[in-house]
């Protein structure tokens, strides 16, 4: 399955996520692995940090990011001898699944970009008040609810401690749930359709 490709600026800090598939008997091999993979993408110029996460410890699929300040200094990565011999050595560890490209915050209101994918552009990003109105219709109600239980449920920390803790929570909160979520629902006027033309 194709899906078709949103144009990605070659100034902005692009973000590469990639999944792969392992058998949950292998994790101290795939957590090496990744290791390895982020200690030297560390080494090259533009790396701007990564990491990797799995939803639960008997997962079989890896979720991995690795963000760039652009997109040649990703492409320069990509293109390396070092990034080459380190997929190969996954061969027969992990299966690729999945691979997605984001840029800034548009990319949340883009559709994921898979690896392979047509050379059609999609439609470009809404204006940038769309996309903080979008933002702010999740992050006010849900920033509201974290204040009044997690807040007051650690109101004797140090406000530090206690920032640290409501962000924690709703970081992936709103990453992997709500973002998604409102962005599928106003896909229609983020683009400038009209709701009976969604």
């Amino acid at each position: 399955m194709t899906t078709s490709a949103p144009l990605i600026r070659d100034d902005l800090p692009v973000t590469v996520s990639f999944t792969r598939r392992a058998d949950p008997a292998h994790a101290r091999e795939m957590t090496a692995w990744i290791r390895a993979g982020l200690s030297m993408a560390e080494s090259f110029p533009g790396f701007l940090g990564g990491g990797w996460v799995r939803s639960r410890r008997d997962a079989d699929e890896w979720h991995m990011l690795a963000r760039f300040a652009d997109q040649p200094t990703l492409a320069a990565w990509e293109a390396s001898s070092e990034r080459q011999w380190w997929l190969r050595s996954a061969q027969g560890l992990a299966e690729v699944t999945r691979t997605e490209r984001r840029t800034g915050i548009e990319g949340w209101f883009d559709s994921p970009v898979a690896e392979e994918v047509s050379a059609v552009p999609a439609a470009t990003a809404p204006p940038r008040w769309k996309q903080a109105v979008t933002i702010w219709l999740v992050f006010f109600p849900v920033n509201l609810l974290a204040t009044v239980t997690l807040g007051a449920a650690l109101a004797d920390l140090h406000v530090v401690l206690r920032v640290l803790a409501v962000t924690v929570v709703l970081t992936p909160v709103m990453t992997y749930l709500l973002l998604p979520w409102i962005t599928a629902r106003l896909q229609w006027w983020l683009q400038g359709r009209r709701w009976r033309d969604r």
